[in-house]
């Protein structure tokens, strides 16, 4: 009966684990490379893995950068995105 116990502990814990790491991807935000889906023309030249990043301002004007990683596929992968202060808008919509 203990080892059926801590069975079950050891898969709910796998379970939650796999869970976790799929809801903490990033999710595209309006002003992304791949809001909306991924891009029509893929990057044939830069090698797989490599990153790149991205500056935008959002429609609120809040300034992000976002990273992004090259895949196998030519996709693009969202990997970090930060908050820049330095783009953003006064009240005035003036930076």
């Amino acid at each position: 009966m203990k080892k059926i116990i801590i069975a079950a502990f050891a898969a709910l814990l796998v379970t939650s684990c796999a869970q976790t790491q799929s809801n903490s991807e990033l999710q595209p935000i309006a002003g992304s490379i791949t809001y909306g889906g991924q891009p029509r023309t893929k990057l044939t030249k830069s090698p797989i893995g490599s990153t790149f990043s991205h500056t935008f301002l959002d429609p609120a004007g809040n300034g992000w950068s976002e990273t992004y990683q090259i895949q196998p596929d030519r996709s693009l992968k969202l990997i970090a995105r930060r908050r820049s202060l330095e783009f953003t808008l006064n009240p005035g919509g003036r930076l």
